[in-house]
């Protein structure tokens, strides 16, 4: 069992030794995957300029990873295939697992490094508070004109006003007092003030805008985490910082490109119903635009839909992609009750009518305003329109999609959630490896000579018990190093090395224990293979109390911890359970294998 055990540490370990390859990522904007086509572009733009590659190959997400033997060559790499692939692919570069085949066939990787060690990429994010309140503003306007409406009060129109308000006018007093008496104990976050012609303007209290900038900031904090998940990065930090601005760090990250894209994209859906009494091009011309605009098809065909928003993103709970029956890419969309009763009651009446999914996402349109700040764009695109065919529920699909890679994008930004408002990076940094590399130096020299100091020690006090107890500490550093590796969630940052080192002295002190405990039994007189055999049964009740303490709080800071607080409580607990298996079972195997059986009146101890 042991050497099975070693074995398998062992071979986990290995991955860790043969570092990484300067790489560049290109995957394609908005889900968009490479291609054997993308793969012979890329490399003879490459060999026309005389830029050697190490390898190049499609991954299986749909992206293209090309390695490069040094990072001049990785930097020339990039600038040549920016200019050869224009804006139709991201291009990222990236640290790749140099990691043999062998090993990648039995899933054995390299240990996941954190921000401190491997590097990564750090992002300030701030929220559009401008965009955020006009949804609002929004909100307000149609919940007025429907309530007016429900309540049979006549009114000329609703718009929207200064200071995200909204005015609302009457033909005659008599119908805006009714509709004041109406709103007022209804609407107690808005203040309502008489304005001339028979119209009143509604504003939000301040309570009400603190609370929803307070709401927008940590709705998106929520959201953001929730698509770090889905990117599958190990350890992120995500948390706000001031006001409106949010930090989020992704260390050891694989894939730069995809995590700035589903990070900085603000997308939702909206469902609409299609005009069809009116065709696109009149309404181009002036007709009917109060109530309908013009959105347009990938393919550049225009739609005539309604103002008016049947029911947005918010409400989407989950969604998957899969294929349909004739094999085209779906979105499969379940939502929340709220959000099934909005969407029964209204296609229970509009039986046989078109009804439109309008993708709706804020990107960066490369302007800066006044402040320097990035001015983000809205681009609107109608992926699918559908015949109401039966009243609709909780749970329906879109089709119409051009890829899966597509498919699962849309699916992925919409189970993660659409952010409350847009958000825009700051500023975004990006921690080099140079640096990470003179952590993990300084951390791994002392983790040696923390080794040594205890080999010498042991030595000097044991002797033969000694080596033992050292082949025990090298052994429960590759068992850590190994589970580290094998275990998908762990990430080894600076407080993770000090776990190691805390936990290799630890280790130390189960042998003390197990070696005095032999040592007091023979000068009580026991023979040779009675004090070994009492020393550990003697000494594991206190092994294992005092390690069981260890774990209790190893346990407390993971839960009550983040980040770098959690890569500590994770070494020590492995390193808790490795060392009590290396300390306890591995010695004993070995002084079994030396003593176990024979006459000894003596030991080196």
């Amino acid at each position: 069992m042991l050497v099975f055990v070693i074995g398998i540490g062992l071979l986990y370990a290995l991955p860790n030794l043969y570092g990484e390859d300067p790489a560049i990522q290109i995957t394609g904007v908005r889900g968009g995957a490479a291609s054997n086509a993308t793969l012979g572009q890329v490399e003879d733009a490459l060999k026309q300029q005389n830029i050697e590659i190490k390898s190049a190959a499609l991954e299986e997400n749909g992206s293209l990873m090309v390695r490069f033997d040094s990072t001049d060559v990785q930097l020339r790499a990039r600038e040549v295939l920016a200019e050869s692939l224009g804006d139709k692919f991201v291009i990222a570069l990236n640290l790749a697992p140099a990691t043999p085949v062998w090993l990648q066939a039995i899933g054995a990787e390299p240990m996941k490094l954190g921000l401190d060690l491997r590097g990564g990429v750090h992002f300030l994010m701030e929220v559009d508070m401008e965009t955020a309140m006009s949804k609002l503003q929004e909100q307000t306007q149609d919940s007025i004109e429907s309530e007016l409406h429900a309540q049979g009060i006549p009114y000329t129109e609703v718009v929207k006003s200064s200071n995200f308000g909204v005015e609302a006018r009457f033909p005659d007093s008599n119908a805006r007092s009714k509709a004041v008496d109406y709103l007022t104990p209804r609407h107690r976050d808005l203040v309502l003030t008489m304005g001339d012609n028979n119209s009143f303007t509604t504003s939000m209290t301040a309570e009400r805008l603190s609370e929803a900038r307070e709401y927008a900031v940590q709705q998106n904090v929520n959201i953001l985490r929730n698509r770090v998940n889905q990117l599958g990065v190990a350890e992120p930090v995500v948390q706000r910082q001031g006001a409106d601005r949010i930090v989020v760090e992704l260390p050891g990250i694989q894939d730069t490109a995809r995590a700035k894209e589903i990070l900085g994209a603000t997308a939702t859906l909206e469902f609409r119903l299609v005009n069809t009494s009116i065709d696109a091009a009149s309404v181009l011309r002036g007709r009917d635009r109060s109530k309908t605009e013009v959105k347009y098809r990938r393919d550049g065909s225009p739609v005539a839909l309604y103002k008016k928003v049947v029911l947005t993103g918010d409400h989407i709970t989950d969604s998957t992609s899969s294929a349909d029956e004739y094999g085209r890419p779906q979105v499969n969309i379940s939502l929340d009750s709220a959000g099934g009763n909005i969407m029964s009651n209204f296609t229970k009446d509009s039986i046989g009518k078109n009804m439109a999914t309008l993708f709706v996402e804020y990107k960066d349109s490369g302007k800066k305003d006044a402040n320097g700040r990035s001015i983000l764009e809205k681009q609107e695109e109608v992926i699918n329109v559908a015949t109401i065919q039966s009243r609709l529920g909780n749970s329906f699909r879109i089709t119409g999609i051009d890829s899966p890679a597509e498919a699962r994008q849309l699916s992925l930004l919409l189970r993660a959630g659409a952010l409350i408002a847009p958000i825009q990076i700051v500023e975004e940094r990006t921690i080099g490896p140079s640096m990470g590399q003179q952590n993990i130096t300084q951390g791994l020299e002392a983790c040696f000579w923390g080794l040594m100091v205890s080999v010498i020690f042991m030595l000097l006090v044991y002797r033969f018990f000694g080596l033992m107890a050292s082949a025990a500490l090298v052994v429960n550093v590759i068992l850590i190093v190994g589970t580290m590796s094998l275990l998908p969630g762990a990430t080894l940052s600076m407080p993770g090395i000090a776990g190691i080192v805390l936990t290799v002295g630890m280790a130390v002190d189960a042998n003390v224990l197990i070696n005095e405990r032999i040592k007091e039994e023979l000068k009580n007189g026991r023979s040779v293979q009675q004090a070994i055999h009492e020393g550990y049964k003697g000494a594991f009740s206190s092994i294992l109390d005092a390690n069981l303490t260890t774990l209790i709080t190893a346990a407390i800071l993971y839960a009550v911890g983040t980040g770098s607080i959690k890569g500590f409580a994770i070494t020590l607990s492995i390193g808790v359970l490795t060392s009590m298996f290396t300390a306890i079972v591995g010695t004993r195997a070995i002084v079994n294998l030396v003593y176990g059986g024979k006459r000894v009146t003596k030991l080196s101890i």
